[in-house]
């Protein structure tokens, strides 16, 4: 028979009382308060019935948004379940009704028999404080999810995986989700029956030519995809040159001023160089009169002032210049803005290859940029906000150095140019913006004028 040693022979006595105290703190009891979960269900059996005189506490207590996974008993999860499938089903809820369900679904002997569902009733001392006691309840839940996130996080850090950006998206994604009071305790998944009021509601909008997504800025684009949805990622491909950036900038710009925040991460452009785009774009000043001196005439600066107040002082739009280029990076800043703003309607980067990942010698910068494009999706899915990745193309059209991209995206859009190799083409300042892949309608080109001596572009019909 083996036997441990208390200390390996060199280790240091500070390692070996952290190795003995360690497990300690994983086995202190969670907080949690029995008595008040016990009020909180005896509450909901003594005013479940609608013939009863204090029935207004039922609706109060469930209105607190009390559900089973807020209890730490696992008999008190069961018989709120119980009790909110009585009341859904229009009976009546009281001890006997309840121990009855219990019964007939197989669980009234785990929770304790019926004697121990008519304890409950005993419990509370009144039923006027049902919302208090179950307030305590999802309380002490709340602080278990801060533990649970902390336990999380310890022992990423103990298992000295990963490197430094994947330890603080960790982080950060276990803090938003408690900041955002959300602390992943979850309820099941609800069924189309359950979805079927708020899907017809958005199909009468839709059918009623309201706008469900954000606006690219762009009539035909909207139409064609219903503009921009949260948790789906928007691809604007083009060879260099061609103007994707003030494409994006535009997109930005026009869905900021529905009031939507909108962060535009530029891994390409300064701070002051896409202020002189959206001041060309919005105040149709040259933007070669912006960037050189003595460009700027009365007329000009009068515009700036303008726009100042009127523009730019109000438009929830944040820039974004990173030091480094990392996802990590942008995703950090991105899930600030969330929070600040409380949320996150539209997140540009600009531009997907410049993206820095970890590599290694076993990774190829295709996987590395799949990443990327995976990281992306998996952002607007966590912020429910939509995604405008740029892209550059290759010479013969494809996307540069992953095929992922298109894969991960909802819209594709490539952009062309007819007369950026050739200046005497019929089509001179015309762009086609060609959709090639659409996962909310079909595929199609539309066509849209460059003006890019205003930095933008605009629709035909507004020319």
């Amino acid at each position: 028979m083996s036997t441990i040693p208390s200390q390996q022979a060199g280790a240091p006595a500070d390692d070996r009382d952290l190795q003995e105290e360690r497990p300690a703190a994983f086995t202190r009891v969670p907080p949690q308060d029995l008595e008040a979960e016990r009020a909180s269900l005896g509450t909901l059996l003594l005013s479940g019935s609608p013939s009863t005189a204090g029935h207004r506490y039922f609706a109060e207590t469930l209105e607190t948004g009390l559900v089973a996974e807020d209890y730490y008993r696992p008999a008190h999860s069961t018989i709120h379940r119980a009790i909110c499938a009585l009341h859904e089903a229009g009976e009546p809820v009281d001890a006997l009704t309840v121990a009855e369900e219990l019964r007939q679904q197989g669980e009234l002997a785990r929770v304790g028999g019926p004697g121990y569902v008519q304890s409950l009733v005993q419990a509370v001392p009144t039923t006027a404080n049902g919302p208090q006691y179950a307030e305590i309840v999802r309380a002490k839940a709340y602080l278990r999810a801060i533990v649970e996130s902390a336990h999380r996080i310890l022992e990423y850090a103990y298992s000295q995986e990963g490197d430094g950006d994947e330890a603080r998206d960790l982080v950060e994604q276990q803090l938003t989700e408690i900041l955002a009071g959300a602390p992943g305790l979850h309820e099941v998944p609800p069924t189309v029956g359950d979805l079927y009021l708020d899907f017809v509601a958005e199909l009468e909008s839709i059918q009623d030519g309201k706008r469900v997504g954000l606006t690219y800025g762009f009539a035909d684009l909207d139409v064609l995809t219903s503009g921009m949805h949260p948790g789906n990622v928007t691809v604007m491909a083009a060879q260099s040159g061609v103007g994707k950036s003030t494409l994006a900038l535009n997109a930005a710009v026009a869905a900021a001023r529905t009031g939507a925040t909108v962060m535009f991460s530029s891994l390409e452009m300064s701070e002051t160089e896409l202020m002189q785009k959206i001041l060309a774009a919005e105040g149709q000043i040259a933007l070669h009169h912006l960037t050189h001196q003595g460009g700027l005439t009365p007329a000009g600066w009068e515009t700036v002032n303008r726009l100042g107040v009127e523009l730019f002082r109000k438009l929830p739009l944040r820039v974004y210049r990173p030091e480094g280029a990392s996802l990590a990076d942008i995703a950090s800043a991105a899930r600030a803005c969330a929070r600040a703003k409380g949320g996150l309607g539209l997140l540009v980067v600009d531009y997907l290859q410049l993206v820095e990942v970890a590599q290694s010698r076993h990774v190829t910068r295709e996987q590395a940029v799949a990443s990327v494009s995976r990281g992306l999706k998996n952002l607007s899915v966590q912020l429910d906000c939509h995604v405008i990745a740029l892209s550059q193309l290759n010479d013969d059209g494809f996307v540069r150095e992953s095929r992922a991209i298109k894969n991960d995206a909802s819209v594709m859009i490539r952009v062309e140019r007819p007369d950026a190799h050739d200046p005497e083409s019929p089509r001179a300042g015309e762009v086609d913006l060609v959709i090639e892949k659409n996962r909310f309608g079909p595929t199609a080109s539309v066509t849209v004028a460059a003006q890019l001596h205003y930095s933008r572009f605009v629709d035909m019909a507004h020319l």
